[in-house]
């Protein structure tokens, strides 16, 4: 498990608030104060658990839009929730313990599988996944269960592996998954690296944390259908792995939308690296292990900003990133960390990178109303003048020493 690795996690934890709060990071009294200041400045958007709130969700996350600021769909108040996980895994903090509980516990459905009937109209493979991931996130870091009659957090991600198991849709492109649940969703035609890799990443997961090998064995498959699929081009000249975003039944899955992000290489990243632990050190996986993080640095750590700053390729220096894709930092921070833990070979280049980005984000956590929101734009030292969930679980998951 994970959980081991508490305080090592925390001389990087909030380096981001450096610049509004004096911290040594040396110190386990002002590191922990720092990260309850970040959770706390999170934390102040979510209603959920008001009087006649519904728990578990953000602003709008009952009919979302997230090209609208503020608006915040389903899936990433489940990544949210599991960042606070961390938080408590980190520093000891139970103050948002209940709150997380009581979120997951509510939105987990009417079939203990994260489907819940108020979040049909927009259900894709990967918001579950990000849901079950936070569950992992507390089966890993041995989180308290909620108790009484509520289902265990492995149950919960077990049992959104057997729902979407049923899903594999081998009638078209050879195999993969949808990204929509229900035919009447809109994009229910695409098969999408983050649905994939998100079923993939869960099932790697489950290998690793139960031992069961048929986990294993379909995190294989589900890696090789990709793999073999127009998201996974491997660029012969560059060495570049270019997991694009998605591909699209109606033309057979030939083509592709030549988009990349970083939640998409830290999921295949992380999987990947579970695998390679599951697997007690297959070199077939840490060869997939090392070419996405290669790819990962070729990508999104640019040399333009000194080649270990992490950036949002695709919309981050036009500031056009809708609220979904200010959040995609963190993920990938978030399985960097991982793969450093679970491939240690790996540790040698990912913790420089990481220590980097937190450095650089300081100074954009000076900004908002209490004077140390942070923004996106972690590679210039002025505030970019946005503020959001997105920035601070990004901000809050780039920094972890793994000395």
């Amino acid at each position: 498990m994970l959980c081991d690795n508490n305080m090592q996690y925390l001389l990087l934890f909030l380096t981001t608030l450096a610049s509004a709060i004096q911290l040594n990071i040396n110190s386990q009294d002002d590191v922990k104060s720092a990260a309850s200041t970040i959770a706390y400045d999170m934390m102040t958007v979510y209603t959920g658990n008001q009087s006649g709130q519904v728990p578990g969700l953000l602003p709008g996350g009952l009919n979302c839009n997230p090209n609208n600021v503020g608006t915040y769909c389903w899936w990433e108040a489940g990544a949210m929730f599991g960042s606070l996980i961390n938080y408590w895994q980190y520093t000891g903090d139970t103050s948002y313990n209940e709150v997380t509980s009581q979120a997951m516990q509510w939105q987990k459905g009417s079939d203990n599988n994260f489907n819940p009937a108020n979040q049909s109209r927009s259900m894709g493979v990967d918001d579950q996944a990000f849901w079950a991931f936070t569950a992992l996130d507390a089966v890993e870091a041995n989180f308290p269960e909620a108790g009484s009659d509520a289902p265990s957090w492995l149950s919960l991600a077990q049992a959104v592996y057997n729902f979407q198991y049923d899903l594999w849709d081998p009638t078209t492109c050879g195999g993969g998954f949808r990204w929509q649940v229900f035919s009447i969703n809109a994009g229910y035609n695409l098969k999408n690296a983050v649905s994939n890799g998100g079923n993939f990443q869960l099932a790697a997961r489950l290998a690793y944390v139960t031992g069961n090998s048929s986990y294993g064995d379909w995190a294989e498959k589900v890696y090789s259908w990709m793999d073999q699929s127009k998201l996974m081009q491997h660029d012969s000249q560059s060495g570049i792995l270019y997991i694009w975003d998605n591909t699209d039944t109606n033309n057979n899955c030939t083509d592709q939308t030549n988009y990349v992000w970083t939640y998409n290489y830290g999921i295949m990243l992380g999987g990947a690296a579970y695998m390679y632990n599951y697997t007690n050190g297959s070199d077939v996986w840490l060869g997939r292990v090392n070419e996405i993080l290669n790819s990962t640095y070729s990508l999104f750590f640019p040399s333009t900003y000194g080649g270990n700053i992490m950036t949002e390729l695709q919309c981050e220096s036009q500031l056009n990133c809708n609220e979904d894709q200010k959040s995609f930092k963190a993920y990938l921070a978030r399985w960097m960390a991982v793969t450093a833990l679970l491939v240690p070979s790996t540790a040698a280049t990912i913790v420089p990178k990481l220590a980097a980005s937190a450095q650089a984000a300081a100074g954009q956590c000076v900004g908002g109303s209490s004077g140390r929101q942070c923004g996106l734009q972690w590679y210039t030292a002025t505030w970019d003048g946005t503020t959001g969930v997105g920035q601070q679980v990004s901000s809050l998951e780039a920094h972890h020493d793994l000395n």
